[in-house]
């Protein structure tokens, strides 16, 4: 039992948690310990317990799952959550991961992949379907934020490492100001740091 994965479903459809028992039960790796179809009880368990990875719906009769994704991961942050839920849309699944999960399918899945999806979960790495990445990939095309052209001048320069400093020097502006735009900058592409500012300006082709 201590070489299994544990697997806790949190799932409203009662068929839908024994069809997935059934499903794991292919895996002798994997060992389903709990289930809950209410996200009040799931959290009274998972907020004491690590666990191994959940599967997690977003629609609970009490809670939405999203929200419990929230809560967990604010009082467990070692928690691994792996949403699964019919919703593709990808404000949604944005939302999800955004409160905490380690990835995100679509229930209609395979078998190999919702195994690939644990597994990597379970091993701290993430995961998102070849679905859920097509979806995020035209979301992010339809959301191409709009840059000025001095933010762009600024984001090659922090892309190409210049400080905030070397970047008022090169440009003839002052600290505050590159900051400011630096600021803005995080702020259309939603995120807190210049790695995931440079990264997503490359997704977006911006660089």
């Amino acid at each position: 039992m201590n070489n299994k994965i544990e697997i806790i479903i949190v799932d409203d459809h009662p068929m839908v948690i024994e069809g997935l028992k059934s499903l794991l039960s292919n895996y002798d790796i994997l060992s389903v310990t709990h289930t809950f179809t209410r996200g009040k009880d799931a959290y009274e368990y998972l907020s004491a317990h690590a666990g191994g990875v959940v599967l997690m719906d977003i629609n609970l009769p009490d809670i939405n799952g999203i929200e419990l994704c929230d809560k967990l991961c604010s009082v467990n942050p070692v928690i691994k959550i792996l949403g699964m839920s019919t919703h593709n849309d990808a404000s949604i699944i944005k939302q999800m991961v955004h409160k905490g999960a380690r990835g995100y399918l679509i229930k209609n899945a395979s078998a190999e992949e919702l195994y690939a999806a644990i597994e990597n979960v379970y091993k701290g790495s993430t995961y998102f379907s070849a679905e859920v990445q097509g979806i995020l990939a035209e979301s992010s095309l339809k959301n191409i934020p709009r840059l000025t052209r001095r933010e762009k001048e600024i984001l090659s320069l922090i892309a190409s490492g210049e400080t905030t400093q070397q970047i008022a020097d090169k440009l003839y502006l002052s600290p505050l100001t590159v900051e400011t735009h630096r600021r803005n900058l995080m702020q259309k592409f939603g995120v807190s740091n210049a790695p995931a500012l440079i990264k997503m300006a490359i997704d977006h082709k911006l660089l």
